[in-house]
Order: structure tokens, then C-alpha cells, then sequence
């Protein structure tokens, strides 16, 4: 119960800054607890970047920031090989990633050969730099952010890169009067003042450990695995989930009961999460987009369709 009563703390000290977007804070610890990376897709200035460095902030994480743009090369994530005349030797120079969190701001907006130097080290961890290859810091996340396609100097990331985030969100406007408050406190709101360490790097480690030990039955397994099929047999879709975002679905809706202070998964924490983990790793096709249907529309009508299994009673 004490890591429960953390992860609390930690939504607590980042809703400081935060305002109004309670639900982002949970999906996003969630993922975190899970041990996933994040993308948040909006238009600038509803608070993407904050969001995410109140979270390294709260959790006490060494973080580093990248501004994507056209120009920004793969060796400026991974890094590079520099030779030293004193030493006679190439030397490993630390690119970005070499972090706890990682926040590629607006990642669509660089080059593909740069997003794609982020694929090795969101699925195995390591950097790979002239064949030889790094771990980075554990625990480790991106946290990225994309403007909205159509905006300006923007092009789409690949299927496969969008398959190696866990969750995908978006945070909206903020209501009428969290955005008064907002503007009343934003001469003195600074995440770096207002937020402050409850956890370590080693502590989020053992909290993840612990996450990962909590209770599915079979029957939501089975009920996770029929939610994922049909995301591949609906009429409307032409590609459905991955075997990988599977294992996300089960992994957050673990993360989901830590959160509500349970030990245990219920069909509710699928449902809860299922949008977040779903909607980006599926193509609709061309009967949808004529009838003009959208993700979500879909995904909705696949939660109404399977039913979810009763608790056991006795």
C-alpha cells in the first residue's frame, strides 16, 4: 500500500502545474508504471512539455528535452564516436537518450531518419554507435509530442514507430475555468518551484516490480485477447492491433488497478485504457474513411460488441 500511497503523491505534486487534466496525469503515470513511452498529440500550448517534466521532476529523473526539427541528426540522440589525439582513440560521445526521460518535442517534425534512430532504444534499451552497443540509464522513457498532421512542417511517423508507444493522448483546451485559473497563477507557476521529488529513479523501479505482479484472471485475459481480435476482424478497419500493443493493453490496465488501489484487474481497467492503447496502432479503411467514421467511433463500437466477463460470485 505504500507505493499506492506514493503514486498519489506523485499526482498530487504534478497537478500543481497541471491544471484540469486529471486524466491525462493518471494515463500518463500509468504508462510510466508500466514501464511504456508516451505520445501526446495537440496543438501547441495546452501543456504537453509540462505535463512531462513535472512528471520527471516528481519521480526524481534525470531528464533531457530535444526540440525536433528538420535539421536535428541521429547522432544528436544516440550519439557519437569523436576521435581524442591525447588518447590515440575514438571516444563515445553521450547523445541525448542517455537519460532516465526523454522528451522529443513535436518528434513529427524531423526527419524520418531521425525518428528512426529512436527505434532501438524504445524497444531494447540500448543505443547501438559504430557496432558497439549501450545500455541506457534504467528506468527509461520518450515522452514525445506531434503537432497535428496538417500542421506546418509536419509529416506522419511510421506504423512501426507508432507501435512503440504504449499509449497515445491527446489533452485538449482546458475548461473555462481551469484556464482562468491558469491565467491567474501564471505569473508565479514554475514546475521547477511547485514540483517536488516524492520518488527516486530506484524507488519508480521497485513500484514498476510490484505493478507488474498484480493479479489477472484468465477470464479478463481472455477478455483482452477477444478485444484485440476483433480490432483485426472488424469491416472497417484494415489493420488491426499488434501482439506488442497487446501486452500494452494487459500492462496498463495493471498500471490502471495500482492506481485505484487495487491488486487486482478488472474489465473496467481494460475498457479504461483501451482507447489510449489502441487507437494509433490501427488503419481504417477505405469503407470507413468514406463513410467518414473515425478511430474512436470504432474502437467504441468494438468495447459495446465484446462483452466483458462477470465477476465471480460465492
Amino acid at each position: 500500500m505504500q507505493y499506492m500511497e506514493l503514486a498519489q503523491d506523485i499526482i498530487k505534486e504534478v497537478k500543481r502545474v497541471v491544471i484540469g487534466k486529471d486524466e491525462c496525469i493518471w494515463k500518463a503515470l500509468a504508462a510510466i508504471l508500466a514501464g511504456g513511452h508516451i505520445l501526446i498529440e495537440d496543438i501547441p500550448g495546452v501543456g504537453k512539455t509540462t505535463l512531462a517534466l513535472a512528471l520527471a521532476k516528481s519521480m526524481g529523473l534525470d531528464w533531457k528535452r530535444v526540440q525536433c526539427t528538420p535539421d536535428i541528426l541521429p547522432s544528436d540522440l544516440v550519439g557519437f564516436s569523436m576521435y581524442q589525439k591525447e588518447r590515440d582513440q575514438f571516444v563515445y560521445q553521450a547523445g541525448a537518450v542517455m537519460c532516465n526521460l526523454f522528451l522529443a518535442d513535436e518528434l513529427n517534425r524531423t526527419s524520418p531518419k531521425t525518428q528512426s534512430a529512436l527505434l532501438e532504444v524504445m524497444e531494447e534499451g540500448t543505443v547501438t554507435v559504430d557496432q558497439v552497443t549501450r545500455e541506457v540509464p534504467k528506468p527509461f522513457f520518450v515522452i514525445a509530442t506531434e503537432n497535428p498532421m496538417g500542421s506546418t512542417g509536419t509529416q506522419m511517423l511510421p506504423e512501426s514507430q507508432l507501435d512503440r508507444f504504449m499509449i497515445c493522448m491527446t489533452m485538449g483546451y482546458p475548461d473555462i475555468r481551469y484556464e482562468i485559473e491558469i491565467v491567474k497563477g501564471n505569473q508565479k507557476r514554475q514546475s521547477e518551484r511547485l514540483v517536488h521529488s516524492v520518488i527516486s529513479a530506484s524507488m519508480l523501479q521497485r513500484m514498476q516490480e510490484y505493478v507488474e505482479e498484480i493479479y489477472v484472471h484468465d477470464r479478463v485475459y481472455q477478455y483482452i485477447g477477444s478485444l484485440i481480435q476483433m480490432t483485426r476482424e472488424h469491416p472497417m478497419i484494415a489493420y488491426g492491433v499488434s501482439p506488442r500493443g497487446t501486452i500494452a493493453l494487459a500492462k496498463m490496465a495493471k498500471a490502471t488497478a495500482f492506481l485505484h488501489g487495487r491488486e487486482y484487474c478488472t474489465p473496467k481497467d481494460v475498457q479504461d485504457v483501451f482507447l489510449a492503447v489502441t487507437a494509433h496502432r490501427i488503419s481504417l479503411n477505405a469503407k470507413a474513411r468514406a463513410q467518414r467514421v473515425d478511430k474512436e467511433e470504432v474502437l467504441w463500437e468494438i468495447l459495446r460488441q465484446v462483452s466483458a466477463p462477470l465477476p465471480n460470485r460465492g
